[in-house]
């Protein structure tokens, strides 16, 4: 399977598996889907269980929240993250505080899907990484799958969380692994073994990262995207570097992380978003409180810039191989 149809499967399984799952968004019905993840679905399971809403993602928000109070596992789909601002009110305010502020009454068990991030020339309003806004807010999970596997495995265990979940689909990954180099051809996921996926229910668990690349020289943490950039730029600096797939940013794993560090000394930060308070700021910090005594060289990180998503600069923002080969050599001379 490739992503689109891993995350259409997830679903699926999970519709058939529990009556209280049920899935709606933006054209998520007849359409399927902006990117057909939800393709099929609603012939499937009925009119009842996915069906389209109006374009107003606040009050999509709004009615999970209230559908999750109920009893309900809600998985809406945000048809792009761009477009998430105007329900964050409802995911801060509301979905995210629903459990402490009723004393653990109620909760908001509640799944946001949502493409996001660029290399598809979608411009500023179709290519943000707002990852870090979410794992700001106490009360909510953030999940970044990178492979058709862990995409189901992850949505599985997202739907099935009590708690609501950002769930952050890497767009430029639907189709296939992409490290960066625009000028080659796009390689499908059938020629790679994540794109084996069982047909039926499994789980990935949540807040759990997967060391993709072992390695002793430096550590790189990474999600969605830039972890195949970071494979390229390992490989292409012959650094033997090892490469982290976060996979789930809030939790975060931090056990995973400070035993690669510990034993690296090194270790480089990568992701799409801008810079300034990007999820690798709390990145660096982390590294620096736990593994301080181990670090060798300074921490670096390689992120977009503190502008717009460009379109017509696209792969001079995107933290593309190079970019992030300079930074491995950087924290091995330092």
């Amino acid at each position: 399977m490739n992503m689109i149809q891993a995350l259409n499967s997830a679903m699926d399984v999970m519709l058939a598996k529990d009556p209280n799952v049920l899935v709606f968004g933006e054209d998520v019905g007849y359409f399927g889907g902006v990117f057909r993840a939800t393709e099929g679905l609603q012939k499937k399971h009925g009119l009842t269980r996915c069906f389209d809403t109006p374009i107003g993602e606040g009050g999509i928000i709004a009615a999970a929240v209230g559908m999750g109070a109920y009893g309900l596992r809600p998985v809406v789909e945000i048809q792009f993250a761009d477009y998430i601002y105007p329900a964050f009110d409802q995911l801060v305010s509301e979905a995210a505080r629903l459990r402490y502020r009723s004393a653990g009454d109620f909760f908001a068990p509640m799944t946001v899907r949502t493409p996001y991030g660029g290399g598809i020339f979608g411009g500023q309003t179709h290519s943000q990484s707002p990852e870090a806004i979410f794992t700001h807010v106490s009360g909510l999970k953030t999940v970044v799958p990178a492979t058709p596997y862990d995409a189901k495995g992850l949505l599985i265990s997202a739907i099935e969380d009590d708690d609501p979940v950002i769930f952050l689909e890497p767009k430029r990954l639907y189709n296939g692994p992409f490290d960066g180099h625009h000028e080659r051809a796009v390689q499908p996921w059938s020629k790679f073994p994540a794109s084996d996926v069982p047909d039926g229910y499994y789980t990935v668990p949540l807040g759990k990262a997967a060391i993709v690349r072992p390695g002793e020289a430096v550590t790189v943490l990474a999600y969605g995207t830039l972890v195949y950039v970071a494979l390229a730029a390992a490989e292409e600096t012959g650094i033997d570097a090892e490469v982290i797939d976060l996979r789930t940013l809030l939790p975060v794993d931090i056990d995973t992380i400070v035993a690669s560090v510990e034993k690296t000394g090194r270790c480089v930060i990568a992701h799409e978003a801008t810079r300034t308070s990007g999820y690798g700021a709390e990145l660096s910090a982390l590294v620096q409180e736990n593994c301080f005594h181990h670090l060798e060289a300074p921490i670096a990180r390689v992120t977009g810039w503190d502008t717009p998503y460009p379109h017509a600069f696209e792969w001079e923002y995107f933290p593309g191989p190079a970019r992030v080969g300079a930074a491995l050599r950087r924290v091995m001379e330092g």
